[in-house]
Formats: C-alpha cells, structure tokens, sequence
C-alpha cells in the first residue's frame, strides 16, 4: 500500500496502486492480465482472454438499467518503461513507486503508468462497485498498446457486444477526444565499416536532461531531440574545426520508439588536443543553454574519458553517420488546414543504436491523413537511398477519423459541461488511440475517448492531476448512469 490509497474516489486510486505494485512494461503485462482476469472470475463476471491476450470482462446492468445501449470501457495494459539516468529500477520486477506532490501523483525516479493506468484503474473500480449506475457493460483491456498497438490489431473478431465505447487514454481535463493520428514504424540502417583503433585518446560526450515526453503530444513543443542535438554537435566539430580529426566507435539515444528522446552518447577517439575537444563541448553548451534555456533549464553536455576500444569506423564511415543523422528529419512535418492548433504530420526519431555493423534509427511516423504518412516514408526512402542506408516501414495503423457530433459524443459534451460548470473542447488528437483500429473492427460502435490531465506521459516526469482525476471520475460515472435506451 502507497499514500495514494487515501486519495478520492478512494476506489480508482486503491486499484492504481494494485497496478502500479505488478510490473506490466510493453510486452510483459501479462502478470497483471492474470491478476485481473482471476480477480472478476472470483467476482463471478465473465472474463476471458483472446489469442493475444487482450481481457475481457462482462458486468450485467445495475437494476433499472436492463434496456439501456451496451458500454465498452477500454483502456491498455502496457505502460512505458522510462528511468532517470543512474536509476537501478527494473521495469521487470519492482513496482512503480508513486507519491502524492501536492496536487499532483508521480513516481520516484520512472515513468509513472498513469497512461494509461488511471483509465485501467477506473474501469475496473466500476466493476468493484456496488453503488454506480450502469448499463450491461464490458471492460476490454489491450496488450501492448505502447508498442505498437498489437492487442488492438490482434483483437478477435465478433467479442465485443457494445453498442458504445469509451476509450480512456485522454490526458487533458475539460477535453473530448473524437479523433486521432494513424502512425506507422521506421527502421532506417545505415552500414558502417570498422578499422583498427590506433589512437591515444578515447573520449565519451554526454548528452543528458533533456526533458523528453510523448513523441505525438509534445511533439510541436519545441522539446529537444537528445539525438538530433548530438547530431549537429559532431557535424558542427566536423565541419568548423578541420584540424580536429576523430573518428567515431559507438553512437546511440534513446530507448523507447514512441518518446522524445533524453540522452544520446557518442564515443570519439583520436590523437589531437583533449583540452581542444573539452573547449568545443563546453562552447556547445554555452550555446545550447542559452538557446533552450525555457524549455530545456536542466540539459548537461559533458566529457568523460572512455576505455578504448579496439575498433572504430573508418573515415568514410564516421562521415556519413555524422551528415545522415545532421539531416535526418524530426519534429512537425505540416499543421492541420482544418483543425486549428493541430499537427498533421510529424516523425520522431525515437532511439538510435550501434549494432555490428551498422546505426540504426528507430522512428514513429504520425499523421492525421494517410498521405502525410505516405510523404514521410517517402522521404526517408529517398535519404536513405541518397546514404546508401535501407529504410523499411512496419506496424502501420489507421487515425480515427474524427466525428464532431454523434450520440455519445453529444451526450459526454452535455454532461461534462454540467460536470465543468463550462463548455469543454472538442480535439483531436495528435497521437495513436486504439479507436482508429477498433473502429476497423467494430464500424457500428459509437466512440469517444476522455481522462484526466496528465503531464509529460512516457518520461519519468510524468504526473496525473489529482482533482482532475475526480472531475474525470465524476464525468464517467454520470456518463454511464445516463447511456440512452436501445
């Protein structure tokens, strides 16, 4: 048990604390499934899991509320995996450690898990209750959302037998979401040949703090990529100190595909002046600090001695990865023409790795429209084949396509206004929720998605708003008392 346990409504934070003390990273929620899939066998619903493991739980209607549309409540299982540097927690095996900050939960030292736990955890306090009014109602939680949406696109066919779905992986108070971005996979591999490493020095550079995030919903922030800013480093030692010859043997950033990368180190080795390679970093710095002094106050570009290896790239190998990752696209590709303060199209280069014998860069293409995702890998297929590197695209899932009024999306707008004592806003969202694929799936099922504020979702910044969590409880459960007649 945590302090958040006394928070209200006492039910929701009694089952985000269960969640956060069973390890569930991407692709290994499989621990917490079971735990809930026993737990509502011993309530007596039914529950069941499909061939990929996705849960399904099924609650008869309250008394009074036997003719009303069915309810799907959906949420994901997975979390992001994201630890400050020098932290030992093992994602595998310990639990999330979350503490109340004034108005605000977090975690000690990692990502949080409020996305998409908060919703998990009000679906299944519902199911818990004895006193919320609801309609007959089914709880559908997906695997491993966060990589990829495969328990969405695994989903068997013909389970669900809702009339409506509400999707709870929104994460800003006083908004409906009616729409998002498809997004598709990047992996571009850049070979790289070795030489013998003849040289006395060997030197890390060090780029940390950087505040990353969500690499949908904050991608138009201004937010630091960690890769991207080692990039223009190396191009900028290259190309403004020409007597400064190093060559590379490892560069790599990032961890997670779908978050704004935080750290990136590169390892250089050569003959000439540490004190000359110690002034061009410091120099960096100045200038990156006083460039993102708003929104990066806590980044560090430091220099460390490094054992030497035995290899590094050759001179031709070390210049290309260097220009190949300067050019790299990353960030806002275009902004919408139709939605205000919406971005279409963007791609974030999510982690970078030396592997035997070549980088390779992971990257998530988002856009609203499957064009904009069209031009994207078009563009990296071009770079690539420019670099004598190999773009290839997988996991390619569909934007839900955005629909202002339909009967659950009226209904959630009236009674949150009610809820709000003001009109919320109507978005959508420049990130993937699984209702694009499951509207693939189930193309009859009324959809809208909610929940509450949470800030810096996939960094170990991340943090949920207490009293939206109680507006958002408040919403859902009213939500629910007043689904319409079939």
């Amino acid at each position: 048990m945590s302090e958040i346990q006394q928070l209200s409504p006492n039910l929701l934070w009694k089952w985000f604390d269960q969640i956060c003390a069973i390890p569930h990273p991407s692709y290994q929620e499989n621990e917490l499934a079971e735990f809930i899939i026993n737990w509502a066998k011993g309530k007596g619903f039914y529950a069941e899991r499909d061939d990929v493991g996705n849960v399904l739980i099924r609650k008869p209607a309250t008394k009074g509320m036997e003719n009303r549309q069915k309810v799907a409540l959906q949420a994901h299982l997975d979390m992001v995996p994201q630890a400050n540097e020098g932290s030992s927690h093992n994602f595998a095996t310990d639990p999330i450690r979350p503490y109340i900050d004034g108005e605000w939960v977090r975690a000690t030292d990692t990502t949080l898990g409020a996305d998409n736990g908060i919703g998990m955890a009000s679906t299944l306090a519902i199911l818990d209750s004895d006193d919320i009014a609801h309609p007959d109602l089914e709880v559908l939680l997906t695997m491993t959302e966060e990589r990829g949406m495969e328990g969405a696109i695994g989903l068997r066919p013909n389970w669900l037998q809702s009339d409506i779905m509400i999707n709870t992986d929104t994460e800003e108070n006083a908004e409906i979401y009616v729409g998002c971005a498809g997004g598709e996979n990047a992996n571009v591999t850049l070979p790289v040949e070795y030489q013998d490493n003849a040289f006395s020095h060997s030197y890390q550079i060090i780029l940390k703090g950087l505040r990353g995030g969500h690499s949908g919903c904050d991608i138009h922030t201004g937010r630091a990529n960690a890769i991207k800013v080692l990039a223009r480093f190396l191009a900028k030692l290259t190309q403004h100190q020409p007597h400064f010859d190093f060559l590379l043997s490892d560069i790599r950033g990032g961890s997670i595909r779908n978050a704004i990368p935080r750290e990136a180190f590169a390892t250089l080795n050569f003959n000439g002046d540490v004190a000359q390679l110690k002034s061009a970093v410091e120099n960096f710095a100045v200038l990156l600090k006083a460039e993102l002094a708003l929104i990066e106050p806590n980044l560090t570009f430091d220099l460390q001695p490094v054992e030497k290896s035995e290899k590094t790239f050759t001179v031709a190998s070390t210049q290309r990865v260097i220009h190949f990752l300067n050019v790299l696209p990353n960030g806002v590709i275009r902004n919408s023409d139709v939605l205000e303060n919406t971005v279409e199209t963007s791609l974030s280069v999510g982690v970078l790795k030396t592997e035997e014998n070549q980088i390779k860069a992971t990257i998530l293409v988002r856009s609203l429209i499957d064009s904009g995702k069209e031009y994207v890998a078009e563009m990296l297929t071009s770079l690539a084949s420019l670099s004598g590197a190999c773009a290839e695209f997988s996991g390619s899932y569909p934007g839900w396509e955005p629909q202002a009024h339909s009967p659950i999306v009226d209904l959630t707008h009236k009674i949150y206004a009610d809820v709000l004592g003001y009109e919320p806003t109507i978005k959508v969202i420049h990130a993937g929720l699984e209702c694009g694929l499951l509207k693939k799936i189930y193309p009859n099922m009324d959809m809208v998605s909610i929940g509450p504020t949470i800030k810096n979702a996939h960094s170990p910044d991340e943090k949920v708003h207490i009293p939206a969590v109680q507006i958002y409880w408040s919403l859902i459960t009213k939500l629910l008392a007043e689904i319409p007649v079939k």
